[in-house]
C-alpha cells in the first residue's frame, strides 16, 4: 500500500473526503516526524507500536567496489517497534 491508497482507505473507513483523509495523514506525519527530532522523542501509540529515535555509533566499513576500509559516521535512525496487537494481527495468532 502506498500513500494515496493509504490516505483512499483511510477516507473510506472514516467516512470523509479524500483531501480530510490527506490532511489528517500529513498532520499524523508531521507530528511523528518533529516529536522523533526533539531530544529523547519517542510516540508510543498503545497496541500499535511506538516510534523511537536510536543513535548509531561510528565505525569502520569496507567500500565493496574498492576493498579499502572507509569510516562511517555516527548517527541517529528512527526505529518501529511493534506493539502486541499489531504483532498478533500480523503473526495471525491469536491471544489467549
Amino acid at each position: 500500500m502506498n500513500k494515496s491508497e493509504l490516505i483512499d482507505a483511510i477516507a473510506k473507513d472514516a467516512g470523509i473526503t479524500k483531501v480530510a483523509a490527506k490532511a489528517a495523514l500529513e498532520s499524523f506525519i508531521s507530528n511523528v516526524s518533529n516529536t522523533l527530532k526533539e531530544k529523547d522523542g519517542k510516540v508510543s501509540l498503545v497496541g500499535f507500536g511506538t516510534f523511537s529515535v536510536s543513535e548509531r555509533a561510528a565505525r569502520q566499513g569496507i567500500n565493496p567496489a574498492t576493498k579499502k576500509p572507509i569510516k562511517i559516521a555516527a548517527k541517529k535512525v528512527a526505529k518501529f517497534k511493534a506493539g502486541a496487537d499489531l504483532a498478533t494481527a500480523v503473526s495471525g495468532v491469536k491471544k489467549k
